[in-house]
């Protein structure tokens, strides 16, 4: 036999539940910038990134993680043909790269004195310029 269970009682652990999903990760990397992969298939690979997706911490590199999609015809005229396309990685698998060298670094934040946040790339000590 099933136990019967309230539903209101169950009210406030959904809404504990969605507010830790809908939560987004904290990322150093924004679009525009170069990367380059350390891990996975990919190692060493260094490209563009395309997109952020700052809920699941993932980021789209340009030429890396390239999967196959079998795309249908929907007109008449039109052909069906196989995609390759760029998929989504997780931020945790790529570096900044220097701006100074070109080599990998770890970044760290810096407030200006106009209140606005730089990134500084530790390597170096120089600021890695936001490009959106």
């Amino acid at each position: 036999m099933r136990r019967l269970r309230y539903r209101k009682s169950e009210r406030g652990r959904y809404a504990v539940r969605h507010a830790r999903k809908a939560e987004r990760t904290k990322l150093v990397v924004t679009k525009g910038d170069t990367v380059r992969v350390m891990r996975g298939e990919d190692a060493g690979k260094e490209g563009k990134v395309l997109r952020v997706y700052p809920k699941s911490g993932r980021l789209t590199v340009e030429g890396v993680n390239i999967v196959k999609r079998h795309r249908k015809a929907r007109r008449a005229e039109e052909q069906s043909q196989i995609m390759e396309m760029p998929a989504p990685i997780h931020h945790s698998n790529v570096m900044l790269l220097d701006p100074k060298g070109g080599t990998p670094t770890r970044v760290r934040r810096r407030l200006d004195e106009d209140g606005t946040k730089e990134r500084i790339a530790v390597k170096s000590g120089d600021a890695i310029p936001r490009t959106r």
